[in-house]
């Protein structure tokens, strides 16, 4: 009964004759709100403790920890701007920045004359494995340890939800 209620509050909202956006009502504000503040504490919070312990931003981990991952450690950028989200000049500005601390190597593509390889270094490689624990304990400290098992659940569930939402409108992200 109450989910058909639900149900009925997000159709009248979803027609209004005017075509007009409408605020949020007070709950769907309070779902914004805490979901908002909350991924912004987290991220600036896991951010800059990995920044200050380990030297390395939240790029930096995503892209190594793509290269590990990857065969003979070598990616190519368009490959690693799924990681990061960022676009072509940015990420290419990101690596030469990560290529001058020694942690990637950028070399010419064999495939392709006008394309690069992103290549994990020996360094990349001793700073990823010593961010990774640093980093684990850290999203368990503000993450996975704050909540019950049954709300690790819920947010798993609710994670799904949205995740599958975006990705149908969006499904290269």
């Amino acid at each position: 009964m109450a989910e058909q209620a639900e149900q009925a509050g997000r159709s009248e909202r979803a027609g209004r004759p005017d075509g007009r956006a409408e605020w949020l009502d007070e709950r769907e504000d309070e779902v914004w709100n805490g979901f908002f503040e909350t991924q912004v504490l987290f991220w600036r919070r896991l951010a800059q403790q990995l920044q200050q312990e380990t030297g390395l931003s939240e790029p930096d981990l995503a892209i190594l920890q793509a290269l590990l991952a990857a065969p003979d450690g070598r990616l190519r950028p368009y490959q690693l701007s799924g990681v990061t989200q960022f676009e072509k000049s940015r990420l290419h500005h990101h690596l030469t920045r990560m290529a001058g601390r020694g942690l990637v190597t950028r070399e010419p593509c064999p495939e392709s004359g006008r394309g690069a390889v992103v290549t994990l270094t020996d360094q990349g490689r001793a700073a990823v494995a010593a961010a990774l624990p640093r980093r684990a304990a850290h999203i368990r400290r503000w993450l996975t340890d704050p909540l019950t098992l049954r709300q690790q659940h819920q947010l798993i569930g609710i994670s799904a939800t949205l995740t599958a939402r975006l990705k149908a409108v969006d499904p290269d992200s």
